[in-house]
Formats: C-alpha cells, sequence, structure tokens
C-alpha cells in the first residue's frame, strides 16, 4: 500500500504538470481542491462528510455559502474556502474570517489548490484569527510539513489533540521564517540585538552596519558547525562498531566465497563512507536497518541486509573514484573526497525510502 507522503508528491506532480491549464475557480475546485481532501480521506462525494456550498449566514446576510465544510455528526469542523490557483490568498481572508465565527467550526482552510492555509481562534475564542498557524505548498514539499498535514486525515483526526498543538506550530513556523529571514539579510534589529550582546562600545549607526556583515557570516557558521558536530558524533559513536560489523561480515563471506573469489579488503576509507551514509540515513529511519556488504568491485550499502534493497554503491578502490545511485538509471556520480557523498543526502533519503 503506497504511505501516505508517497501519495502526496505524487499529488504534488500533478498538480505542478497542470496547473498552468487551469485558468477558472471551479476548474480549481475540480482539479486540484477536490483530489487533495480526497487524498486526506474525506468522501468529497458524501455531503454528509464533505457539503459543498455550506450556508454560513453572517449577520443579517442569509444564505451567504462556505465552498465545502467537512461534516461530522451533522455539524461542521472545518470551513474550505477555495479560490483560483491564480488568486492571490490574502485579499480572500476576510471572507472566511466572517464565515468562521457563525458556525461551529474549529479550523477554516483557505486555499488556490497549491497553498494551504489552516486557521483556528487561537487569540480569541470564536473569532478565526489574522494569521494561520499552519500553511502548506504543495510545490514546496517538506517532511515535517507533510507529517502535520497528516493529522487532517480523516482516519486520525483529533480536533482537541490538533487544536492544543496549534499554538506551538503557529508561533514554531513564525520563529523559523524569522530565522530563515536573518539567515538571508539581517534586519537592523536582529544586528543590533546581537551586537548588544557581544560589544560594550557605543552602538551607533555605523557600528551597526560594520557588524551586519559579521553577523550573517557568524550566523552561517554557527549552522554548519551544528552540522559538522552532528557528523563526527555520528561518525564517532559508528565506527568502532563499524569496524566489528565489517570484518564479521568479511569473516562470513570468506567462509562462503573463499573457494570462488579472493580475499575482500575492507578500507578505511569505505568505512567512512558508510558511517557518514548511515548517519545521513538516521533522519528518515533507524540506523540498525542500515547494512553494507564488501566485494571486490564495489562497496553496497543497503537497507535490512537485503541485497535487492541496495541503495548506494561506492567505488573507491579504482583512480577515478564514484558513487552509484540506486534509482531511475543507475547513475554514477564522480566523487573527490569522502565528505563529497553529503552533497546527495537528499537523494540517497528518497532512494531508501523506496524500500521503506
Amino acid at each position: 500500500m503506497v504511505d501516505f507522503q508517497e501519495q502526496i508528491k505524487s499529488l504534488s506532480k500533478r498538480v505542478a504538470s497542470i496547473k498552468d491549464n487551469i485558468m477558472t475557480e471551479e476548474a480549481t475546485k475540480t482539479s486540484l481542491v477536490m483530489p487533495f481532501f480526497q487524498l486526506l480521506g474525506y468522501d468529497i462525494f458524501n455531503p454528509a462528510e464533505f457539503t459543498p456550498e455550506f450556508i454560513a449566514d453572517v449577520g443579517i446576510k442569509k444564505g451567504e455559502k462556505v465552498d465545502y465544510a467537512i461534516m461530522n455528526e451533522g455539524f461542521p469542523v472545518i470551513l474550505i474556502e477555495a479560490k483560483s490557483v491564480n488568486e492571490v490568498l490574502e485579499k480572500h481572508d476576510s471572507q472566511l474570517f466572517r464565515y468562521f465565527g457563525t458556525t461551529t467550526a474549529k479550523f477554516a482552510i483557505l486555499t488556490n489548490g497549491v497553498i494551504y492555509r489552516f486557521y483556528t481562534d487561537l487569540e480569541e475564542k470564536n473569532k478565526m484569527d489574522t494569521s494561520p498557524f499552519f500553511e502548506f505548498n504543495l510545490l514546496d514539499l517538506r517532511d515535517s510539513s507533510i507529517q502535520e498535514l497528516g493529522k487532517f486525515r480523516k482516519d486520525s483526526f483529533d480536533l482537541d489533540k490538533i487544536f492544543n498543538t496549534a499554538s506551538e506550530l503557529k508561533y514554531l513556523n513564525k520563529i523559523k521564517t524569522f530565522l530563515n529571514d536573518q539567515w538571508e539579510i539581517p534586519s537592523d534589529e536582529f544586528v543590533k540585538f546581537l551586537v548588544g550582546q557581544i560589544y560594550d562600545g557605543i552602538k551607533t549607526k555605523n557600528t551597526i552596519e560594520k557588524f551586519e556583515p559579521i553577523v550573517k557570516k557568524g550566523f552561517k557558521q554557527f549552522i554548519n558547525d551544528l552540522v559538522n558536530d552532528k557528523l563526527n558524533a555520528a561518525l564517532k559513536s559508528t565506527a568502532e562498531e563499524d569496524r566489528r560489523e565489517i570484518a564479521a561480515s568479511i569473516d562470513a563471506e570468506i567462509e562462503v566465497e573463499k573457494s570462488i573469489e579472493p580475499l575482500v579488503v575492507t578500507t578505511e576509507e569505505e568505512i567512512q563512507e558508510y558511517a557518514i551514509l548511515k548517519a545521513i540515513l538516521t533522519d528518515i529511519l533507524d540506523s540498525d536497518r542500515v547494512y553494507y556488504r564488501d566485494n571486490q568491485s564495489y562497496f553496497n550499502v543497503l537497507l535490512d541486509d537485503n541485497i535487492r534493497k541496495w541503495i548506494v554503491r561506492l567505488y573507491l578502490e579504482t583512480s577515478k573514484k564514484y558513487i552509484e545511485f540506486n534509482d531511475e538509471g543507475k547513475e554514477r556520480v564522480p566523487i573527490d573526497r569522502v565528505t563529497d557523498i553529503l552533497k546527495h543526502s537528499e537523494r540517497i533519503k528518497k532512494i531508501a525510502k523506496m524500500f521503506m
């Protein structure tokens, strides 16, 4: 059975391929929005569960309608307002804001079929917040966002649980956005704050300007150091274990293959590459599932000790070193040094997910 993450990625590819041919709001709803909620497990053709044109009277205005409402025991729990894929969402927030306060719904979603903004009433009860607590972009998929979206699937939806974590998620996303902005271009206020922590002199405008490139450089070096520390810790903690495992593997293979194959020698460089691969894959799976098999031609790294699930093959004992990827095309990419493998982290994780 295809897992949720793969389904989302498949939908993302489809949306990317057809969105430029969609010109109207109705086409957006049919081609993009309804398939999205169907993927979340809702019966989009059952009005008792997924109600189109839900009536949400606003004050003296009667017959005001929301595009869709996800229902539970006859009451709306999520309101959905859909706009054309070509429209900017900001100018429509007020429309959904009016609808929210007239129903029992605790969540509202504003979408143009690509971006999905999730709202609730964290700041004032029964009054929709002006900013979303979560935003999901189908064309910019991140594992953390897919995980959060999964909480809105029909089979795992828990209204109280989501509401209780909405506040943390809202401010966590704001912090990440703020830090990303400072990473690119540190603001005067951010630079001034940091300078105030490290510089005892007068903080003049010229002083702040002088420190701006230093802050930017220091920020990036700090992040790089964190990544390197994590990698070095993984290498240190696994190196001795890996040596024992590799030695045991070689002994076993020699007993079986010594009559037809000469002794295989596993190099220190291969051990280092294996440790780096293990550290990369720790982000998505238990490191105990990552194995290796060495032979004369190449060094295999595989999942669950299954040769049919090999992820990469390393060719390190030739004049030119290569890494071969077990995806479409079985591409071989040249590498110069051990750490070059880090450049392919996302590709390596993607291949591993194919076999999970």
